[in-house]
């Protein structure tokens, strides 16, 4: 193994505290934003591949329909000193395989890249596949900077040094490499008069609704889907996340919630006691001996509001853990029915890993530097207003925290100084076109996401029952009709906007 430099592991370290410190609860009641990510990882990471995890079905499609390429991509589009032009391979994959041919005009289908691997997001990412045959699309997938294999510097190592390197890590630069890859492709292709529909889903739905905002020469529409836009600059009050998650757990069970929110207080009460902590690692088969109590509650308080944004069918998740409680007998004390709930989730394993959700990934270290520079959601929690402990969001304690790992400060004000939010409505009626804004109304995020269309061409789509990015994952013969009918209304609009472009193209050059 390589030895690590000593500013790397410094970095590292700190890095390591600055997760540990502002992902979960603390001790002072703070909380940083959750993960957004269009799929559960630590699901798929527990129980085998994606595309099973995800829609229990092989995806309708195989690794031959995928070509890999690299465009030598600038690290800095917005200056003109000279390591500004310096370059790096950013990774896109093709699927050819329904595209009608250069001399069709047929759509290209455009899925950006969200805070992962590239990789995790082509056997998951159905509603490109599903919808390409009708259209004759050509589908094309953008790897994300500093993600995966289209990392600058030539390395992970060099390129997460320190704010030095990483400043070239943002939305706005990630928006201007997808606009060069999409105009270099159409040259290269000849497919200049073809039509782009950009995908994206969680934060990369953000980016696919700022992208169609932002470079409307480039992009005919965007569907962006899961994408809270809104939950920036407190337009969207702080508790909405953990709302929806004490919501769905309601709905599921009051007998659930009941014992949910009183878990907190007993979990305390316990570790208190003489060998408290001892107990309840035995009492929840921890992997790891508890060293606090709140290593118990921010690994359970993670549990369930994962199971909430993924609350996807056929099993639903906040119905696994209630159906686990509700299902224990009569009189069971609190922290037997909250086992019982662990184990009807993540099944009678030999032991429970407390900390799957605080294991390095480079979704962690990336994401965990953007929220410290640009993507600051101000998530928490008040007192007696949802099922979980008070943890308001304290800025000036989250300012602290990144300063102290990376010598910056975050830029709270900035998504929306950059790309709009306040009084969307009325900002957007006239000025943007052609997004749809789709939701699941038991996705925590849709607290910040648009959910009333704000014109004719700026459209939100939304069920009820629906969870986080479930409309552009693989589709199955199991899906129930509301979801068929959330992914026919969207292909429906992007088919109108297609149809007119085409009478605007026929109009232009005359027809073929």
């Amino acid at each position: 193994m390589t030895k690590k430099t000593p500013l790397h592991l410094l970095f590292w370290l700190s890095w390591l505290l600055l997760f540990f410190f502002i992902t979960f609860v603390s001790a002072t009641g703070r909380l940083n934003t959750l993960k957004l990510g269009v799929v559960d990882r630590t699901r798929v990471k527990n129980h085998g591949s994606l595309a099973g995890t995800i829609a229990g079905i092989k995806p309708p499609f195989s690794s031959d329909d995928f070509e890999t390429f690299f465009y030598a991509q600038t690290l800095d589009h917005f200056n003109y000193r000279p390591e500004s032009y310096t370059t790096f391979q950013q990774r896109y994959v093709i699927n050819f395989k329904y595209w009608g041919g250069a001399n069709s005009s047929a759509p290209i289908f455009v899925y950006l890249g969200e805070e992962s691997n590239l990789d995790d997001d082509l056997d998951a990412i159905g509603f490109l596949n599903d919808n390409a045959p009708r259209f004759k699309a050509l589908i094309l997938y953008i790897e994300h900077r500093y993600y995966g294999k289209s990392v600058p510097y030539g390395s992970r190592k060099e390129a997460f040094q320190d704010a030095n390197t990483l400043g070239y890590f943002s939305s706005s630069q990630a928006l201007v490499d997808y606009a060069e890859v999409i105009i270099d492709l159409k040259k290269n292709l000849s497919t200049e008069a073809s039509p782009v529909i950009v995908v994206g889903g969680s934060y990369g739905g953000m980016l696919a609704s700022w992208f169609r905002l932002k470079y409307p020469h480039v992009a005919l529409g965007a569907l962006a889907s899961s994408a809270p836009i809104l939950y920036f600059d407190h337009i969207t009050p702080q508790d909405g996340y953990y709302s929806i998650v004490t919501k769905d757990f309601r709905e599921a069970s009051e007998d659930c919630y009941s014992t949910i929110q009183q878990l907190w207080s007993t979990i305390d009460d316990v570790a208190s006691q003489a060998n408290g902590l001892t107990y309840l690692s035995q009492k929840f088969k921890t992997c790891y001996s508890l060293n606090k109590s709140s290593e118990l509650k921010d690994y359970l308080d993670s549990t369930y509001a994962t199971a909430a944004q993924y609350n996807s069918p056929p099993k639903y998740p906040v119905s696994m853990i209630c159906r686990g409680m509700d299902e224990t007998p009569e009189g069971t004390d609190i922290l037997s029915r909250a086992v019982a709930g662990l184990i009807g989730y993540r099944g009678n394993t030999s032991c429970y890993d407390t900390n799957i959700y605080n294991y390095p990934s480079e979704t962690n270290e990336g994401w965990s530097w953007q929220t410290c520079s640009e993507m600051v959601m101000p998530i928490g929690r008040g007192n007696n207003d949802t099922m979980f402990p008070a943890a308001p969001f304290n800025l000036s304690s989250y300012i602290e925290s990144c300063k102290n790992t990376y010598g910056v400060s975050p830029r709270p004000h900035w998504i929306t100084t950059q790309f709009g939010g306040h009084d969307i409505k009325r900002v957007l009626e006239r000025f943007g076109s052609n997004i749809i804004f789709s939701n699941g109304l038991r996705d925590p995020y849709s607290s910040g996401g648009v959910l009333e269309s704000l014109s004719p061409s700026l459209i939100a789509v939304h069920t009820k029952n629906g969870s986080h990015c479930l409309d552009i994952l693989n589709s199955s013969p199991d899906d129930p009709d509301w979801l068929i009918m959330q992914r026919n209304t969207e292909i429906k609009i992007i088919d109108g906007w297609l149809t007119e472009y085409y009478m605007d193209l026929e109009n232009i050059i005359g027809p073929k």
